[in-house]
């Protein structure tokens, strides 16, 4: 017997602890990502904040740029590994209906409001300033998707509050402050506020005419008046919000309310948060039930014109999950190209070996068509009020690119994931939290289906929606034989209304992709339009990395390297 140290029994035999070694040297790891300007670098984004009318925003932009790639990612780990708690009640038993979140969290949203994510087009009315608050949004919800969630909502809000437009001069300088107050206290002591919605119910959905909850007016009732809430609502995201805006039953019909967490006097209003949903993703935000016993709200715009009130904020919001698809796709073809960059596989760098080549190509030409399509969307809720052909493509355009660019950012994030091999798998990656956000987009504010409807529905209602999409698209006739082809099969699709329900989605996804490839014909590198009409238009794959030959499959990828500098932007 041995005893390992200084004493040992007879005829033991001295112990010599072996030397610590090292197994193995830590090599051919990509470095960590983010530490560049992530506007600057980003061609795509930069160009076409200036295509549609928002050059002055650069500078602003370009210190949010060199910002977000610091301590905001960290940020954004933090805020999603420590997910928001409820507190329905005090330790003494009164009711609070409070909602913790991690320090982090608070941080992310005091950076969204400061960079003029939740007002900054309705605190100062200028051209291209959605286009420039669309812009900050695609950089800071790359950093955390989910407190993406109450700042749009802040924002969208005022759209619909302008249908009553005493509660308007009352809430929007509030909403459109620069900066983010916290505290839970009553929203009329605050120096900014924030608000949510909630519209769906258990038994309707997507059919929120189908809604029981009830407002019951404490007057006379009317634009403007007090109402009593009763019912409940099945998501209510942000519960913590300031305000939020809900859809009830009154006499004449559904309306639409402002309800305020707190009451002027402070006390908490008559609704009871029940629980937090438990979500695939956007973890970050939180996401309830709610049920009001006798809710003080005021009504806003006409009774019985809820929906028509609303879809004004809800308009607003979709174009905030096209953005925060296409930001998506940026975050996430910066990242698979980092790492091929500086990964070496089978003796060369993997960015370097054509089958890999392939792939970044293929996701940088989605990101490119995706930023530019958002982008001209977001241009259009800035030139709407003054151009009859901007309001349709408002209305038509936010509704057929919602369906599709949200629709591909789950195959898009899937296709990084594996880029990555294995290392994409694993949570610290940061890889499968972009995997995880990526259906939200589709799902929030109207499913694949809802859209579709929506799209038939402003057609009909609308005709000169139709044209306005189709003037749009005719401007590149001639430019490539491979649009003009789709824009001819796409109007041969709309030549029958025929079963047009059942071939809604066939519809939607040949508007998009018509609308799209009009657009990257104008806007895009040339390699990437020529990329995208070979592919996207002439079927060469249904994968990624299915790009056919003959294309300039390295320099696509150089373009979108996060890596790439524009000298010509100046920085703080």
């Amino acid at each position: 017997m041995t005893i390992i140290g200084e004493q040992q029994t007879e005829g033991a035999t001295n112990f010599q602890r072996p030397p610590e070694t090292t197994t193995h040297s830590v090599h051919n790891q990509p470095s960590e990502f983010g530490q560049f300007n992530w506007f600057t670098s980003d061609a795509v984004l930069r160009e076409s904040v200036n295509r549609e009318g928002a050059a002055w925003a650069e500078d602003r932009l370009a210190r949010l740029g060199a910002n977000v790639g610091g301590e905001p990612r960290e940020w954004g780990r933090q805020a999603n590994e420590n997910p928001p708690v409820l507190h329905t009640h005090d330790r003494f038993g009164n009711k609070v209906n409070r909602v913790e979140f991690h320090p982090s969290y608070h941080r992310l949203m005091t950076l969204s409001l400061e960079a003029g994510i939740g007002g900054s087009p309705w605190r100062e009315p200028q051209s291209g300033a959605h286009v420039a608050r669309a812009a900050a949004a695609m950089l800071t919800g790359q950093v955390d998707a989910g407190h993406i969630c109450p700042v749009s909502g802040t924002y969208a809000s005022v759209a619909a509050l302008r249908h009553q437009p005493d509660l308007a001069a009352t809430w929007e300088p509030l909403l459109s402050a620069p900066h983010y107050d916290p505290s839970d206290i009553s929203p009329w002591q605050k120096t900014s506020v924030t608000c949510a919605m909630g519209m769906t119910e258990k038994q309707g959905g997507s059919d929120v005419r189908a809604n029981t909850t009830t407002a019951t007016p404490i007057g006379s009732g009317g634009p403007g008046q007090e109402y009593l809430l009763r019912g409940h609502k099945w998501f209510f995201s942000a519960p913590m919000c300031d305000l939020g805006l809900f859809l009830a039953q009154t006499p004449e019909g559904l309306s639409c309310f402002l309800m305020p967490r707190r009451l002027p006097d402070g006390e908490i209003n008559n609704f009871r948060l029940i629980r937090l949903k438990d979500k695939l993703g956007n973890r970050s935000n939180a996401s309830s039930e709610i049920e009001f016993d006798g809710a003080w709200a005021q009504l806003v715009g006409e009774p019985g014109r809820g929906v028509a009130t609303i879809i004004e904020m809800v308009n607003h919001t979709r174009l905030d999950c096209l953005v925060g698809s296409a930001a998506g796709m940026r975050y996430g073809v910066a990242r698979a190209i980092h790492h091929a960059s500086e990964r070496s596989a089978f003796g060369a760098l993997l960015v370097d070996q054509p089958l890999m080549q392939n792939v970044l190509a293929d996701l940088a030409v989605e990101s490119e068509a995706a930023t530019i399509l958002a982008m001209r969307i977001a241009g259009s809720f800035d030139r709407a009020q003054d151009s009859e052909h901007e309001a349709h493509i408002k209305r038509l355009g936010t509704a057929v690119s919602k369906y599709w660019v949200c629709k591909r950012l789950p195959r898009h994030s899937y296709e990084v994931l594996e880029a990555h091999g294995g290392n994409g798998f694993i949570t610290e990656s940061g890889i499968p939290r972009l995997y995880q956000e990526a259906p939200l987009m589709s799902v929030w504010e109207g499913t694949g289906n809802v859209m579709c409807l929506d799209v038939l529905r402003a057609m009909a209602k609308e005709p000169a929606s139709l044209e306005a999409f189709f003037v749009e698209v005719e401007r590149v006739r001639g430019s490539d034989h491979r649009l003009d082809a789709m824009i001819d099969a796409t109007k041969a699709e709309l030549s029958s209304f025929d079963d047009i329900q059942l071939r809604a989605r066939r519809i939607v996804e040949m508007m998009a992709l018509t609308l799209q490839a009009a657009l990257t014909i104008q806007h895009a590198d040339p390699a990437v339009a020529d990329a995208y009409l070979a592919s996207r238009l002439e079927q060469a794959g249904h994968e990624y990395g299915t790009l056919p030959t003959g294309l300039a499959h390295r320099a696509i990828i150089d373009r979108h390297s996060p890596h790439a500098f524009d000298s010509s932007v100046s920085l703080p």
